[in-house]
């Protein structure tokens, strides 16, 4: 944004602008915050004891109706077909019958 772009705008829109800045800067300085915490307990964390992650990975929420059909058009594929398609998948990939028959 120009000097000149910058004074077109009204006090509000600036105020706004400065606000964002604000938020911006709050938001680096906790992140800033929380690393250096996070790396101060690594250093001093107990012998044999895990690190701790900065960023602990977050289970990704599972789409439960997707799934469920899923699982219906493989049982409606296996009922129709059988299981000739995992071996053909298998043997595409090179790897053996690894699936043993299901009793049913």
């Amino acid at each position: 944004m120009t000097p000149a772009e910058f004074g077109m705008l009204t006090e509000k829109e600036k105020m706004f602008i400065r606000k964002e800045h604000e938020n911006k800067l709050i938001s680096d300085t906790t992140w800033t915050r929380n690393a250096v915490l996070n790396a101060e307990a690594n250093l001093n964390r107990k012998k044999h004891k895990r690190f701790i992650e900065l960023f602990p990975k977050k289970p990704t929420k599972v789409d439960k109706e997707y799934n469920e059909n899923a699982v219906k058009i493989i049982e409606e594929m296996d009922r129709n077909n059988g299981q000739c398609w995992i071996e053909k998948i298998l043997k595409a990939a090179g790897m053996k019958k690894a699936i043993a028959q299901r009793k049913e």
